[in-house]
């Protein structure tokens, strides 16, 4: 038992605490041998205790706070940690369409009706606590133990869409199997997938990139049961579409290959990865896909934003979808070097490295040479050696090139700046490029008095 456990169990009734959720899943999982799973969330049922009364004993153990009047939801506050503490709760229909019902919450509403509203059947198990006693209604141990998803009833998704998001990133999570039932009832049901909001499904699918191990089995599950098309049917027009001899896969089948082959984790890279190529199918003429990388950044941007990812998120995925087909020549000159870095930005490289390589690996083809890690061997120490990389590392700025066109006679006292400072420091800059030694103070505020003095000539 946790320390939570233990107090809640000293404030309560004999026999009215159970523990509920994904943590008494992820003790049998553990126990057979799954991968461990770090607990988040921990929720209670208590059975049998009104909720005035229940509000005045936890109120003796810590702070507690109402979150769900109508639900009977307290939020209890124990030497630093939340847990939630709930009556059992019931859901009631109140018409026919899938979100016509309410919840209500009880104490006497028996712990299996509590159990049966929740979405699959190895969610719906309790655990009382302090015995230890496995209350399974439903038969979740035994899902667990066959690593499978099964719903407790038929309507499961219609009831909720945000269900069948939750069974694809289980499913890739755990690497557990829908059951034949389940995936009838996502198909039967995935229509109503745009009715889920763009926020809960941004969370449900940085769960299913960030904590799979191979995300392809969720996302492969979402294409199969029609439920993707209603929420990224850009990623779905690569189906079937066939590349050049380069590749061994169609474009979505090579979008799978390449995000399993990302590590787990980085949720921005495990998007482009999958986003990549999603320009290819709109840009395909032939064996050719001209400027995919482009318009494959534009639909990246807009699928992104329009399921609610954070801008951060959208921008960075798109600008390495942009960059992914950079030329990753060892033998480039220094100065075309810092170019293709400039492109790419130094807080970039690593990530848009790790997507070539990802690239490379879900091509489904042997590996060509090594000229991909010798470029990245020559760009780190490039950027080691820390020259200018955009106009911000300049030894100097805007005021100098206003200062040197007054000292000039390009401009009188008192000016301000227009476009002509812009077009200084990007001169300078060029230079730089060229020849990073240049990028001393004094240096550049000869290049800047030897400009304006030649352009008045």
């Amino acid at each position: 038992m946790t320390l939570a456990d233990e107090r809640l169990a000293e404030a309560l009734p004999g026999g009215t605490l159970y523990a509920v959720g994904g943590r008494v899943r992820d003790e049998i999982r553990e126990a057979s041998g799954d991968e461990r799973s770090e607990v988040k969330d921990y929720d209670y049922v208590v059975t049998g205790v009104p909720l005035d009364e229940l509000r005045t004993r936890l109120e003796r153990i810590g702070r507690v706070d109402l979150v769900g009047a109508s639900f009977s939801v307290l939020k209890v506050t124990l030497d630093g940690t939340t847990v939630d503490v709930a009556l059992p709760r019931r859901e009631r229909s109140t018409g026919t369409a899938h979100r016509d019902f309410v919840v209500e919450g009880a104490p006497d509403v028996p712990l299996e009706d509590d159990l049966g509203r929740r979405d699959f059947r190895m969610n719906a198990m309790a655990r009382a606590i302090p015995s230890g006693t496995l209350v399974d209604p439903f038969g979740g141990e035994s899902d667990v133990r066959a690593r499978r998803i099964d719903i407790i009833d038929d309507r499961a998704f219609e009831e909720d869409p945000l269900r069948m998001l939750r069974a694809a990133q289980f499913a890739a999570r755990f690497e557990y199997a829908l059951t034949p039932r389940a995936l009838a009832a996502m198909r039967a049901s995935a229509l109503y997938a745009d009715t889920v909001s763009g926020e809960r499904i941004a969370d449900e699918l940085t769960k299913l990139l960030t904590l799979s191990a191979r995300p392809s089995v969720g996302l492969e599950i979402l294409r199969e049961t029609g439920v993707l098309a209603v929420l990224a049917p850009e990623l779905v027009e690569g189906v079937g579409v066939e590349q050049n001899q380069w590749h061994a896969y169609d474009v979505w089948h090579h979008a799978l290959a390449s995000v399993d082959a990302t590590p787990r984790g980085d949720l921005v890279l495990r998007l482009a990865a999958l986003l990549h190529d999603v320009g290819k199918p709109r840009t395909k003429r032939g064996p050719h896909f001209y400027r995919h990388e482009q318009i494959g950044a534009e639909m990246a941007l807009a699928m992104l934003r329009r399921l609610r990812f954070s801008n951060g998120i959208a921008e960075t995925t798109a600008r390495l979808v942009q960059s992914h087909m950079y030329a990753a020549d060892p033998e480039l000159s220094d100065a075309a070097l810092r170019r293709s870095i400039r492109r790419i930005g130094v807080l970039n490289l690593e990530r848009q490295f790790a997507l070539r390589r990802a690239d490379i690996a879900g091509s489904g083809l042997p590996k060509r040479d090594d000229s991909n890690e010798r470029f990245e061997e020559r760009v780190r120490e490039e950027v080691a050696r820390k020259p200018a990389f955009s106009i911000a590392d300049l030894a100097v700025g805007g005021s100098d090139v206003i200062d040197a066109m007054i000292r000039g006679g390009a401009a009188s006292e008192g000016f301000r700046g227009d476009a002509r400072v812009g077009d200084a420091l990007r001169e300078l800059f060029e230079q730089v490029t060229e020849r990073p030694e240049r990028n001393e103070r004094q240096t550049l505020l000869a290049l800047l008095d030897e400009r304006f003095k030649r352009r008045l000539a």
